[in-house]
């Protein structure tokens, strides 16, 4: 994606597949547990305030346990992922492919999927061994190690589960089986010497991407055969995911993301859609204002553009079609919108960013509260030109045809919607408020958005239905940290291998201008966008072009700003764009239409980024004046 690329976008926001007997059941008893943990998860820092603020005391290993929660979502997300067939990829060619070339692709990007998913559970149980020797405890007596279990199980189950859904029959099953066992025999008993085979065992692992394997397979791949390459041990990997999930501020990522799901999955978008159409729908362009926002707000908080057009594309078609827009002006608009919301607070890359920058470079000054200080100026300004060209594409003699304000419908809406509307001030006022970690504001958005949803509006009635929720927010956030986790340990060889370093040298010896590194920055950033997905491109490239700002005198926080609006661009390049194939899903349209409907909005969200890059002042003067 963005944010949510996946292998099946039907399933994005309710899987479809049917179950019956023991094995809803099974399902069910999963959704549960991890519902269970996200709601630990979640609890965890509104006691530590409480104790804190009444006690002047905290709960003994409560950080901790928070960081481990994180680990066991994350391992959890992603087996249940692999279970629904959803773990996060680039390609989608097997949705053109036919016949015997499907089955092909399926069996192949799956039995190289399985055997690299297989190595890295054999690294996560070198992993468990090391910490077993030593000893750590984690808190209350219990084991580091323990906790740790949960990788090992968790990619054995992943690289079952990617066995199972090669084929939908056993003869298709065994052979994926088959090539998965032979490819991890080669890697204990390399025909040739190791080196000789990095070159040929990284193209084929970029075949089975081409074909279809997950996102975390390219980056964990990819890390496996170089260090193998070079006799380096594979356990590092896992260490390097271990530390990466366990990172002091990483809770955010689900807690804020959960708050989001709450939304998306209640009723809060048709009280949104009537606010938003009750103020603004009587003015030229309105509708095309309702859908900017309303697709802004919902992305800031699930931090994935695909879920805001899965969720809100059937209800706004209509009001823009209805309004007079025409079908390529009304597709572009809701393809568009889609990732605009990705630089607004408390938006999942923005967090993920600051993580990566302040983890890989020291001193850099990059927080998660000057991130979202530094994101507020560009976002409002590629949300200014894009209603801008909502106006322009609307129908020019709509005058008459526009209804009339009624300031009591107003009203009404306003405080039918009162207590969502309040949700991003309850975020901000928590984070900048000075009297909670941003862990702990994230905590209380997701606590808060919980109430409303469910008690002050009452749109979960049946019992399964939070339960599902919070899967449904597990199974992206797990998704995502097995990208984080495997890429990591790719970043790192890079690192080893002074790539960064060298980058630096080369690019400041041949580049001299501070304005022509900018320029070739964002088009790099544009090709990098349009091949990777946002999470894998921030761990990867971030340690890469930070050093790089800071030779040529960019603020980390203006690179990080700069470098999300050239991913929010990749999303909409035309027939490469993820968010491109999910509108082609959701509206059932050619990918080839859709690809033209976003022309204007493309060209627009270019300019934007131009702007974003050679105006400073729009990210920097905000963190200046406000950042701690």
């Amino acid at each position: 994606m963005s944010s949510d690329v996946c292998l099946d976008p039907a399933a994005a926001l309710h899987p479809s597949e049917e179950l019956s007997g023991w094995r809803r059941w099974i399902r069910d008893g999963e959704n549960l547990v991890i519902a269970i943990a996200l709601a630990i998860l979640m609890l965890l820092p509104l006691v530590e305030i409480f104790l804190r603020k009444s006690f002047h005391s905290g709960l003994t290993g409560s950080t901790a346990f928070q960081q481990h929660l994180v680990l066991i979502i994350g391992l959890l997300g992603g087996m249940f992922a692999a279970r629904d067939g959803r773990l996060l990829a680039l390609s989608t060619l097997t949705n053109f492919l036919r016949g015997g070339w499907q089955t092909f692709a399926r069996i192949f990007s799956s039995a190289f999927a399985a055997g690299v998913t297989v190595f890295l559970c054999l690294a996560a149980i070198q992993l468990v061994q090391s910490e077993r020797q030593g000893g750590k405890i984690l808190a209350y007596g219990i084991p580091v190690w323990a906790i740790q279990l949960i990788m090992p199980i968790g990619f054995c189950i992943i690289a079952a589960r990617l066995i199972r859904h090669s084929s939908d029959a056993w003869r298709g099953r065994i052979v994926t089986l088959l090539l998965a066992a032979g490819m991890v025999w080669i890697g204990f008993h390399p025909p040739l010497a190791p080196d000789k085979l990095v070159v040929p065992g990284l193209i084929t692992l970029l075949i089975a991407v081409v074909l279809g394997a997950p996102i975390f397979v390219m980056l964990g791949g990819a890390a496996l055969i170089l260090f193998w390459g070079e006799d380096l041990p594979i356990a590092s990997i896992s260490l390097t995911h271990y530390s990466m999930v366990t990172n002091p501020t990483l809770p955010t990522v689900p807690l804020f993301t959960l708050a989001g799901y709450f939304l998306a999955e209640g009723g809060a978008s048709k009280r949104l859609i009537r606010v938003f159409q009750a103020l603004l729908g009587s003015m030229r362009g309105g509708p095309a204002i309702v859908t900017v926002l309303l697709c802004a707000f919902f992305t800031s908080f699930t931090g994935a553009s695909g879920v805001t057009i899965l969720a809100l594309g059937g209800l706004l078609m209509p009001v823009l079609m209805g309004a007079g827009y025409s079908e390529r002006s009304t597709l572009g608009l809701l393809t568009g919108s889609g990732g605009l919301g990705l630089l607004f607070p408390p938006s999942l890359p923005l967090i993920l960013y600051a993580i990566v920058a302040s983890s890989n470079s020291k001193g850099s000054g990059v927080t998660i509260e000057k991130m979202f200080l530094g994101g507020l100026g560009p976002a409002l300004l590629l949300v200014g030109m894009s209603i801008w060209l909502g106006v322009r594409l609307g129908p020019k003699a709509q005058t008459d045809n526009r209804p009339k304000f009624d300031r009591a419908e107003a009203w009404r809406a306003l405080m039918a919607a009162k207590w969502e509307l309040l949700l991003p001030i309850v975020a901000l006022v928590a984070l900048f408020g000075g009297f909670a970690t941003p862990v702990e504001a994230a905590a209380v958005t997701a606590f808060y958005a919980f109430v409303v949803e469910t008690f002050v509006y009452r749109d979960f009635k049946k019992p399964g239905d939070i339960p599902r929720v919070m899967a449904e927010c597990g199974v992206l956030v797990g998704g995502v940290l097995l990208i984080l986790g495997v890429a990591l340990g790719f970043t790192n060889y890079l690192i080893d291998a002074q790539i960064p370093a060298r980058a630096v040298e080369w690019v400041t010896s041949t580049v001299h201008s501070k304005y022509m590194f900018l320029l070739a920055l964002n088009a790099c950033l544009l090709a990098v966008g349009c091949v990777m997905d946002m999470f894998s491109a921030i761990v990867v490239v971030v340690p890469i072009i930070v050093p790089l700002g800071l030779a040529y005198g960019v603020d980390p926080i203006h690179m990080g700003i700069i470098f999300l609006a050239n991913m929010e661009l990749g999303l909409l390049t035309p027939t490469a764009g993820i968010n491109i194939f999910l509108s082609s899903y959701r509206f059932k349209k050619p990918v080839l239409e859709i690809s033209r409907s976003v022309l204007p909005m493309q060209c627009v969200l270019v300019a934007g980024v131009l702007l974003i890059t050679y105006l400073p002042a729009l990210t920097t003067l905000l963190p200046r004046l406000f950042g701690r």
